[in-house]
């Protein structure tokens, strides 16, 4: 971390951490309640109907409600094809280590290409002759980059994502390999791949996390390892991990000091001290890839605690729940009408009360399946759940299954 003073480094410290997440997003919500949004009106009384839909979507994709952890991995296995296990399979007898290494190798680049992928993107695998979209059709999009070792500078092994590897990646090449053309057009394509370059160069610069030989996304694994406390580590450190590490790879992002927040963006009406004011962290990439981190390191036998630390995603299938069944409505003709960046308020408004009423939709949703906090955990009621159930709604109430919201993508966000 460049040189900073104590304030600016305690602020960092707090901006990056989940409870900093709760706590702004629940100004956001107190003010919402109170009526004094500039933007969405508040109406508590739907909490049950969104619930009721929540649990039934749950319910249709999980009968048995064997539940898992919302990950990338879930997309990896769409049509019922076990990819993973072909990767594995090139890999052969390696050690544990080295296949979390690999896995943390695709995970990375995976979700790191995940933002939204627009209406009209598809992807077509040629071996299963299945055409896939949006988050499903980008997994198996990077899946494919990945074994062919588009991420990798070695050509006698290809199954990692390494820096000089992620530093040559052109936008040219990643069109070509996401099948992305003038008709088939990828929503921030060349945002993506100026962000997978910015990760190479981070990766480079940052051996602690990332080794100093051929350093890899998947040293990673050890940093974490080489942390760990009696053979365990919690849903916070890798999620700090995460942000430290990756954090100068966001572009055009607000920053303390010189240090880059990442997904951190301003909201008139939310107070804090010092250079925190009017701050709202989300990390909602990081965050998805904490929680996609967590099964490759618990197959190496590392245990993971504390992942109900960790927050809900601040995204548009999320956000597009809430509004599309009512629990949120817009106060102004503008909110729906018009195309917003990240950085509006209304979409800083939007994106904070997503993280905290999923707090509040979980315990509802709980209750209704007969669950307890412990036994389903927010990363499960994303995954059952809220995620999926946004997805539906957009479908029922739109044709191409667009957010509610307009927005402007650069695929680094949502």
């Amino acid at each position: 971390m460049p040189a900073l003073t104590p304030t600016q480094r305690n602020a960092i410290v707090y901006l990056r951490s989940p409870a900093a997440i709760r706590e702004r997003c629940q100004q956001v919500l107190e003010l919402a309640c109170a009526d004094r949004l500039h933007h969405f009106a508040y109406h508590p009384d739907k909490l049950p109907e969104v619930a009721d839909y929540v649990a039934a979507v749950t319910r249709d994709a999980y009968p048995n409600l064997e539940v898992p952890f919302h990950s990338r991995w879930r997309h990896f296995a769409v049509g019922g094809i076990d990819r993973v296990a072909q990767l594995d399979g090139h890999l052969g007898a390696c050690s544990p280590a080295e296949r979390a290494r690999c896995h943390f190798d695709l995970v990375i680049t995976s979700v790191l290409l995940d933002a939204g992928a627009g209406a009209r993107w598809r992807y077509y695998e040629a071996p299963s002759g299945q055409t896939y979209s949006r988050s499903e059709g980008l997994a198996v999009a990077s899946f494919d980059a990945f074994l062919r070792g588009m991420f990798s500078s070695r050509t006698d092994y290809p199954w990692q994502a390494d820096a000089r590897g992620l530093q040559r990646l052109t936008e040219a090449a990643l069109a070509d390999a996401l099948q992305s053309t003038v008709d088939n057009p990828l929503v921030g394509l060349a945002g993506r791949a100026t962000l997978l370059r910015a990760l190479g160069t981070a990766v480079a610069g940052a051996p602690q996390y990332f080794g100093t030989e051929c350093p890899r996304l998947g040293h990673l694994f050890d940093y974490l390892c080489g942390h760990a406390s009696a053979g365990s580590v919690s849903a916070q450190q890798i999620l700090r991990a995460v942000l430290e590490s990756l954090g100068p790879i966001w572009p055009g992002r607000l920053s303390v000091g010189s240090v880059n927040l990442g997904d951190v963006w301003r909201h008139s009406q939310v107070t804090g001290p010092g250079c925190t004011a009017g701050l709202v962290p989300f990390h909602k990439l990081s965050q998805w890839l904490a929680y996609s981190l967590i099964e490759p390191i618990s197959a190496a036998g590392v245990t993971v605690t504390g992942i109900e630390a960790l927050t809900g995603l601040a995204e548009y299938r999320n956000g597009g729940l809430l509004l599309d069944l009512g629990l949120l409505t817009p106060k102004h003709a503008a909110v729906l009408a018009h195309m917003h960046t990240p950085d509006a308020e209304v979409i800083v408004e939007w994106r904070a009360l997503t993280v905290a009423l999923l707090d509040r939709v979980a315990e509802q949703v709980r209750d209704l399946l007969g669950l307890s906090a412990q036994a389903y955990p927010l990363a499960k009621v994303l995954e059952g759940g809220t995620w999926r159930a946004g997805r539906r709604i957009a479908r029922e109430k739109r044709r191409d299954g667009s957010p509610p919201l307009r927005m402007v993508s650069d695929g680094t966000v949502f």
